[in-house]
């Protein structure tokens, strides 16, 4: 009987000094997480703002080459101290999000040192003060009169930031430069226009003559930085924008955790565009069988609303979707607050035709998201803006509306808010985000809404096969084996799409390299909930992995599988 006792206090002991180490690691690693953000914030305070951490709300991104050097120097430090953790001693959670933050700071060291963005992209100097100042301006979370301090705060910084821009920029792409000009008029009718309208409310005569001042001094500055650019840098942009197999290999580990070789990505996505083009093909025969499937896609882009009523043709389906969800119980939606719909800013309407801008994990006052729609130009011909709306046809309507709402993006976003750890509600991983969110659009469909209108199903195609063309179009871009103009030509012949749609896709795969992230990420999505349904058995239902899906954040599928199915089993 001692003898047990013993024992049995020796189990107690060893227990409690196990459980003590955990914690003590734990809570260890809690501090080195904190400090990682704190690191980062200070270099991109802009970042920090839109988490919801407000004591970065004067301080704007410093493109020095001091400040380059210094972050490389902390990034390398952080990364010694991420190797020196025992993973065994942390929860299966830390485990994961010490990997995440890992590829974090070497994805960020990738770009210091090897991409290079912050010496070829003129864009960044004048699209990423702005989106800065429009954070602060667009979200309520205090008074006008202070956000508006915090605006003459960062705005003091950009006329000198535009300066150290002309240092910086090197041989840019031809086509970088093009677009940073392209944006430019928009930025500069944002500050002369839409930031005083945004602050009507403030009266004080002192604070708004400061505020005067320094955004007269950025109109100034940006006018004669589109001066520079068009008369200076255009001409000497010829610089190319490929990242090289090599290095879109490396961005593609460090952000999405997935290894596997280039050639064998690459046929995964023509496997995948073949797929969806031949459904294509046979839903469109079903719709016409008299009309080419390219036929009786032009017929269902005519099916549009008109111009000035797209946005309250969103409105309108989200509602519907949101109630076909909990009817159909497809994923829990923890909130019943819709997202306010409206235009895209005028600084992001170059490359985007839509988008949701969510608010962060950590704002706890202007907690609204906004469901961004790029509407026509004013300045456009009848031609144009036709064109335009027949990207917006009734089909694609839906599985936009899915994307970047229900279930899509919005959606995720109020699950974040209750993510398991400080990581995962700060980072996220594109083949999880966008994966989801494009994964949902034919998940939709599939479970039953529209009824089985053929119609939506063509539209919902027509998407897929737009993700599969920027999968293709973005590896074969960046490794040197398609120019800008045969991705344009890509998008229109093998991806469907219109023109005007062509133009923008082909314009953004030349920043945006692994754009491929939607198709890859969606792929991964199918495989983990049929690995999860044979795990499960008559146990499976959909919301519930759904639901077990959200639980662990928007962190790449290697470690989500791991959790959910308890294996390292490959993600595709």
């Amino acid at each position: 009987m001692r003898r047990k006792s013993i024992l049995l206090s020796l189990f107690v002991f060893l227990l409690s000094a196990a459980l003590n180490a955990q914690t003590t690691a734990s809570t260890d690693f809690d501090k080195l997480v904190d400090q990682y953000f704190d690191f980062q914030f200070q270099y991109h305070p802009t970042a920090g703002t839109a988490a919801g951490f407000h004591q970065y709300d004067t301080q704007l991104e410093d493109p020095s080459q001091a400040s380059r050097d210094a972050e490389t120097a902390g990034l390398k430090k952080f990364l010694a101290r991420f190797a020196a953790v025992d993973k065994s001693k942390l929860s299966e959670v830390a485990q994961g999000d010490l990997e995440v933050l890992e590829g974090d700071a070497n994805s960020r060291l990738l770009e210091l040192q090897d991409i290079r963005m912050w010496q070829k992209d003129p864009d960044i100097y004048s699209s990423g003060p702005t989106y800065a100042i429009f954070i602060i301006m667009k979200r309520n979370f205090a008074p006008q009169a202070d956000r508006l301090q915090s605006v003459i705060a960062r705005e003091r910084q950009i006329p000198h930031n535009l300066e150290i821009a002309r240092q910086n920029l090197r041989n840019p792409p031809h086509i970088y430069t093009e677009v940073a000009l392209q944006q430019l008029p928009g930025v500069i009718d944002f500050f002369r226009n839409d930031i005083p309208a945004a602050f009507n409310e403030v009266k004080d005569e002192k604070l708004l003559a400061e505020f005067k001042a320094g955004n007269d001094a950025v109109i100034d500055a940006l006018q004669k930085y589109h001066t520079f650019l068009q008369k200076d840098l255009l001409p000497a942009s010829n610089g190319d924008f490929r990242i090289g197999a090599e290095n879109y290999s490396k961005k593609l580990q460090h952000e999405e955790m997935v290894d596997i070789p280039l050639d064998r990505l690459l046929q995964i996505g023509y496997d995948d565009l073949h797929r969806n083009q031949q459904r294509l093909k046979e839903v469109a025969a079903r719709i016409d069988p008299a009309h080419s499937p390219r036929e009786v896609l032009a017929q269902l882009w005519k099916d549009h609303p008109p111009a000035d009523q797209l946005l309250e043709t969103f409105r309108t389906t989200l509602t519907g979707l949101r109630d076909f969800i909990v009817e159909r119980k497809i994923i829990t939606i923890p909130s019943p607050v819709l997202p306010i719909v409206e235009d895209t800013p005028p600084f992001a309407r170059a490359l985007t035709t839509a988008s949701m801008d969510t608010p962060g994990a950590y704002e706890k006052v202007a907690t609204e998201a906004m469901f961004n729609v790029t509407t026509v130009e004013p300045g456009w011909d009848a031609k144009r803006k036709e064109e335009w709306m027949e990207g917006f046809n009734r089909g694609t309507i839906i599985s936009t509306a899915v994307h970047e709402v229900y279930p899509g993006h919005y959606t995720q976003f109020l699950w974040v808010q209750a993510a398991p750890s400080k990581t995962r509600k700060l980072l996220y991983a594109g083949t999880n985000s966008e994966g989801w969110a494009h994964y949902c659009e034919q998940m939709m469909l599939d479970q039953g809404y529209g009824n089985g209108d053929l119609k939506l199903r063509m539209g919902q195609l027509q998407d897929a096969l737009l993700r599969d063309a920027r999968y293709i179009s973005g590896i074969e871009m960046h490794t040197g084996k398609m120019t800008m103009e045969q991705s344009r030509k890509f998008f229109i012949e093998q991806g469907y799409q219109t023109p005007p749609v062509a133009d923008v896709e082909s314009k953004r795969g030349t920043s945006d390299p692994t754009y491929l992230m939607y198709t890859l990420g969606k792929l991964q999505i199918m495989k983990l909930r049929e690995d999860y349904r044979k795990k499960m058995g008559d146990k499976f239902t959909l919301q519930d992995f759904h639901d077990k899906f959200m639980e662990q954040g928007a962190i790449p599928l290697k470690i989500i599988r791991k959790a959910m199915l308890g294996d390292d089993s490959p993600t595709l």
